[in-house]
């Protein structure tokens, strides 16, 4: 085991985590990011988060039960949903060319990135006409299985933003995720060489587990706002320095 690398992924894994944990999304987003900066294609990238989120997920959902932020109604239908558009998206992601999918994928996460932006910026609006869970929670689990990251912001303000209580939203859209996040591992596990990344998931469970103590002490002593924008950015200039190496030589 190259101890420099998982080092390396330690502390990614707290980064994430500790970001993730303060705002509760972009654990993904920059995981699957900076996976990509590195060089790691990206069925790698996305299978080695969510192994990791295996872990992080199953705790979040266990926090949100006990503390009755869950909608029972919601929950049942996103978790079928869910499952199945990750299912699909992780079978896709490895067994589609990959230079073509990365594309896509960094596409995706800058997209991702901006959408968080627009709606830092934007404020409060009215409720849109409420869309039916269920196709939000197939193009969240597909998206999400694709892009390595992208559940929470993208089910989540979907659910806010027509006239859903945040509260409940955030809490089902976690417990869900755990398990749509398990169903994609092992989608991956059943489709590529495990020992390939086992290292990466190693080290993101390890730095994960570090932060999650602090996560809660930073929620509450940085402003919201700032954090979200940190994150944003953080993704665009990754999304950047991608689209580099892509137009590159090879």
């Amino acid at each position: 085991m190259d101890l420099s690398a998982l080092a390396i992924y330690i502390a990614l894994g707290f980064l994430a985590q500790l970001i993730d944990g303060a705002l509760g999304m972009a654990y993904g987003l920059i995981s699957t990011s900076v996976l990509l900066a590195t060089g790691a294609p990206p069925a790698i990238a996305s299978a080695s988060v969510h192994a990791a989120e295996m872990v992080t997920t199953g705790l979040a959902a266990g926090s949100h039960v006990w503390n009755k932020n869950v909608d029972w109604r919601i929950f049942r239908r996103l978790v079928p949903a869910g499952v199945a558009g990750g299912v699909v998206g992780a079978y896709l992601l490895t067994n589609l060319p990959q230079q073509p999918v990365k594309y896509f994928v960094v596409l995706y996460l800058s997209a991702m990135a901006v959408l968080i932006l627009w709606r830092l910026f934007r404020g409060s609006a009215a409720p849109r006409p409420r869309i039916s869970v269920i196709p939000i929670g197939l193009g969240g689990g597909f998206l999400d299985a694709l892009g390595g990251g992208g559940w929470g912001p993208m089910v989540t303000s979907t659910l806010i933003a027509r006239g859903d209580a945040a509260r409940q939203s955030i809490g089902s859209v976690s417990a869900s995720e755990f398990f749509v996040t398990l169903a994609i591992s092992i989608t991956f596990i059943t489709t590529l060489d495990f020992s390939r990344y086992g290292e990466i998931v190693l080290g993101l469970i390890i730095g994960g587990g570090i932060a999650a103590p602090f996560a809660g002490f930073l929620a509450r002593v940085l402003p919201q706002r700032l954090l979200i924008g940190i994150v944003a950015v953080i993704v665009i200039v990754l999304a950047g320095y991608n689209f580099m190496g892509l137009l590159g030589p090879g």
